[in-house]
């Protein structure tokens, strides 16, 4: 994932070889502006970061920091992510309070809704239920189900079954190589690749 929005050239001594598109555009070349890339495309960490400001500051803070000005933008910001995040109703009377008093799934959510707020094409997620309970995880699962529609979701996940829940395409990579890739009906029940189906019915992994 740290490739795809180039956070990888935060890491020394790293190279890397081919290209990456994005409509078209190769994101890894030099002179692609990656402030634009890192608007479109947005990540979420399996541990939440919330920042240590109110709920509407976590919300603004990018959008402030890109431009956006307006009171009544920002509020609407704030509204729409939290809602398509699942989170609007258990704390839009809240929104003046530290992000911190959050629970888990609670900043999960929240950081979901912040790259939403910066209006980002791609989202991608990084074991986003990691250590979360049942509850929390069927929400962050129906949020991300509702984003699918409108946005290009990435899931970085080994939980076989969430990811058969909620995929529309798997890849699956072993030893960072592309073993195989298909609808999750081909990958989970008539792998093509004997790695992959080794992988799927628990013989490794």
């Amino acid at each position: 994932l740290r490739i795809l929005n180039r956070l990888i050239d935060l890491t020394p001594q790293v190279t890397i070889e081919g290209q990456v598109l994005l409509d078209g555009e190769n994101i890894l070349d030099p002179h692609y502006d990656v402030n634009r890339l890192r608007t479109r495309v947005g990540i979420v960490f399996a541990k939440p970061i919330p920042l240590p400001r109110s709920i509407y500051e976590n919300l603004t803070f990018g959008p402030r920091m890109h431009g956006v000005k307006d009171r009544r933008t920002l509020d609407e910001r704030v509204e729409s992510s939290l809602k398509a995040a699942i989170l609007w109703g258990e704390i839009k009377d809240r929104l003046h309070e530290s992000a911190l008093n959050l629970s888990g799934g609670q900043q999960q959510r929240l950081c979901i809704a912040r790259t939403l707020a910066m209006q980002s094409e791609v989202i991608m997620l990084d074991e986003p239920t990691s250590g979360l309970d049942p509850i929390s995880t069927a929400k962050i699962e129906e949020a991300l189900r509702i984003l699918k529609k409108d946005h290009t979701v990435v899931i970085v996940s080994n939980n076989t079954k969430q990811i058969a829940r909620i995929s529309d395409q798997v890849a699956f990579f072993l030893l960072g190589e592309l073993i195989e890739y298909g609808p999750p009906d081909q990958i989970f029940t008539m792998a093509k690749n004997k790695r992959t189906e080794d992988y799927v019915s628990g013989r490794f992994g």
